[in-house]
């Protein structure tokens, strides 16, 4: 299928009420780029065209015009299964990733055969000046190095990110919590140090609480961290 087939189907799998939710909860996307495609349907979709000859051409219409396409390309690109060519069409397509959605549903299966190849693209990714690239860095290290592989120096990188971006902010905060549900003792010392910026601390404890991997003990402890503000600072 060429590119126009492509959207054409895209518009055919449309739900509008699906789109007017989306448009809601992705504020970084007008709505008129929008379809409104089911999750279901595209993974379906880019299933049926990971073995298609012509996904090439459209992998390489960047930028897409509607965000559907976005989400359509990052399944695509999850299906590689080439470690090699799946990080060429991951570093050509993080550049134009505007979204947390687009951003968080890009997860290749092949790098989780693979990390130790993986790493030292989540080090050069982790230091872009590009949001989602930064974004994207930090979901990759808690998805493959968060368990066996987990290393302190790891958690290190994502405490000494600072930044203006409530996305990366968000992710800072979501990589911490999720540390602390399977590295407690390890990753513990970044809160009792303040060793983050106030806010991804906060954050990181609310996450936290809410979470049911993290005990009714552990949760009353991360409370006596919280962050208090000074009237001052009020």
């Amino acid at each position: 299928m060429n590119r126009n087939e492509i959207v054409a189907e895209l518009f055919r799998l449309r739900d509008e009420d699906y789109a007017l939710m989306q448009a809601k909860i992705i504020p970084t996307v007008s709505q008129d780029r929008i379809i409104g495609v089911r999750t279901p349907a595209l993974r379906t979709f880019a299933k049926s065209l990971s073995q298609d000859q012509d996904i090439e051409a459209f992998l390489a219409y960047l930028p897409h015009p509607y965000f559907d396409e976005d989400q359509l390309h990052a399944f695509v690109i999850s299906l590689e299964k080439d470690f090699d060519k799946c990080i060429a069409k991951v570093d050509t397509f993080l550049p134009f990733i505007d979204n947390w959605a687009t951003c968080d549903q890009l997860s290749p299966k092949v790098f989780k055969k693979e990390p130790e190849k993986l790493l030292p693209y989540i080090q050069t990714w982790i230091r872009s000046d590009k949001t989602y690239t930064v974004r994207f860095a930090i979901g990759m290290l808690m998805q493959h190095f968060l368990d066996e592989r987990f290393e302190t120096k790891y958690a290190d990188e994502v405490a000494s990110i600072r930044s203006e971006e409530y996305y990366v902010n968000m992710m800072i905060a979501w990589y911490f919590a999720t540390a602390l549900a399977k590295q407690y003792e390890r990753v513990l010392p970044y809160l009792e140090e303040k060793r983050l910026s106030d806010w991804v601390h906060n954050k990181t404890i609310q996450k936290s609480i809410e979470s049911y991997r993290i005990t009714d003990k552990q949760k009353a402890y991360l409370r006596t961290l919280k962050v208090r503000k000074t009237k001052e600072k009020e």
